[in-house]
């Protein structure tokens, strides 16, 4: 029976599972659109007061764009196949022994950017979101961490976000979303449904949605934002 819980909570679970003086490495996944990051974000703050944190988004591993479409692999960008696998496997034993240097990735443009890498030195608690866990690179987590939603509620948060690009383009040249500026805001809106309808979608059903069964915890997440404990 789903039980409600907060960031806060979750934190708490965290931080009983780690190990004083090693590095515990947790994932964290799910959906395009669930809101990984603010998850991340939010109990990263709840652990900061007594842990060392740090969060990396496993977007950095991304192959380039030029790479990507090279490889035909445009439309299923987000896919398993279009991360550096191997790099983000190892990212996770590179950490415990040391500082590592990690690479970036703007949502502005769309990319990687080299302008965005950073060196981070080993904390207590490094959260990994994002996605990409496919294969080898969960057994590598010290915890797994699931974060499930409705799909009709995944579509809305895509949509809101979509768009909020979508509008922020317009006083941004540099913006990737600029090449959707020739639309009107319900033409955006339309594109940005069948974009998750096409691509999003079918890679939750396919490879993402599968990677609960092998979670430690499985929290959901309602419309409201609220969250609830299903698993761990």
């Amino acid at each position: 029976m789903a039980q409600p819980i907060t960031a806060a909570d979750l934190a708490g679970r965290l931080a009983a599972t780690a190990t004083p003086g090693a590095v515990h490495v947790v994932g964290l996944t799910g959906s395009v659109a669930a809101g990984k990051s603010t998850l991340a974000a939010q109990v990263a703050a709840a652990l900061a007061p007594t842990h060392r944190i740090d969060v990396v988004s496993t977007d950095a591993w991304l192959l380039p764009n030029a790479v990507i479409d090279a490889r035909g692999l445009t439309l299923k960008k987000g896919y398993p196949e279009s991360y550096d696998v191997a790099a983000l496997a190892a990212l996770p034993a590179a950490i415990r022994r040391g500082p590592v240097t990690v690479p970036g990735y703007s949502h502005i443009i769309y990319d990687v950017d080299p302008a965005l890498a950073r060196t981070i030195t080993p904390p207590d608690i490094l959260i990994l979101e994002g996605l990409g866990f496919a294969g080898p690179v969960a057994a590598t987590l010290d915890t797994f961490v699931y974060l499930d939603a409705a799909e009709a509620d995944l579509e809305h948060w895509f949509l809101e976000r979509f768009m909020a690009f979508w509008h922020a383009a317009a006083d941004d040249p540099t913006s990737f979303y600029v090449r959707f500026r020739n639309m009107d805001a319900a033409g955006a809106r339309e594109f940005g449904r069948m974009v998750w309808q096409t691509i999003n979608l079918p890679n939750l059903r396919a490879h993402i949605a599968p990677l609960a069964a092998r979670a430690d915890m499985v929290v959901s997440k309602a419309r409201d934002h609220e969250l609830a404990l299903l698993r761990g």
